[in-house]
């Protein structure tokens, strides 16, 4: 008589660790539901459903855990101990140094989660907005201490200056991709802080 067991057993937290590395190589649409299954351990369909409810709330818990996680480079934009170009300069580095780590997909997952999501996938793109604007606000803000506590001159646009650095950190996803390496990530933040001395050209230090 065959005897029936009970459903294969899965960690859970490794299981959203295969999926984040699926959807961080991939993409949120491109990656389908039998990658999903096979890369969580052929998982069952009941069970994977059961445990997640679906590819969208699977995919939001995965963006909580790289927040948690890998996210966490950014950390020192929120360190008042540090003075606000070492703020914004750690944590560029730390994120150069993070998206081009070989134990994961290079680049950034948030950044390269900007592609069109299905009509019903408002919610992720809500999540994810936040994510950036909360970066952006928060190297507003080191800019904003900087002119305050004399770092900076006072004519310091520091919405451009912070979108300057902002961009740069976005640009470092489709670099790390291309196989761009910590070496010469770490360069270019070394020049781009050229910004940041008395000889920055005006249109960076003044309003538009």
């Amino acid at each position: 008589m065959a005897r029936t067991g009970r459903p294969r057993a899965f960690d859970r937290d490794q299981a959203i660790q295969s999926a984040m590395h699926l959807f961080w190589q991939h993409g949120y649409e491109a990656t389908s539901l039998a990658q999903l299954k096979a890369g969580m351990g052929n998982i069952a369909a009941p069970s994977f459903y059961a445990a997640f409810g679906s590819k969208e709330q699977l995919f939001s818990e995965v963006v909580t855990c790289y927040i948690a996680t890998h996210g966490q480079v950014m950390s020192p934009l929120r360190d008042a101990s540090l003075s606000p170009r070492q703020a914004i300069e750690t944590a560029l580095r730390r994120s150069a140094r993070m998206q081009t780590e070989s134990s994961h997909p290079a680049g950034c997952l948030l950044a390269l989660s900007t592609s069109i999501f299905p009509p019903d996938s408002e919610a992720l793109q809500k999540q994810l907005n936040r994510k950036r604007e909360q970066t952006r606000a928060d190297m507003l803000t080191c800019v904003q201490r900087a002119v305050a506590q004399g770092d900076l001159p006072p004519a310091t646009d520091a919405n451009v200056m912070a979108t300057l650095f902002n961009t740069f950190l976005q640009g470092m996803t489709a670099m790390a991709r291309e196989g761009v390496d910590l070496a010469t990530l770490d360069a270019a933040i070394t020049c781009l802080f050229a910004a940041w001395l008395s000889d920055i050209p005006v249109s960076l230090r003044c309003k538009f």
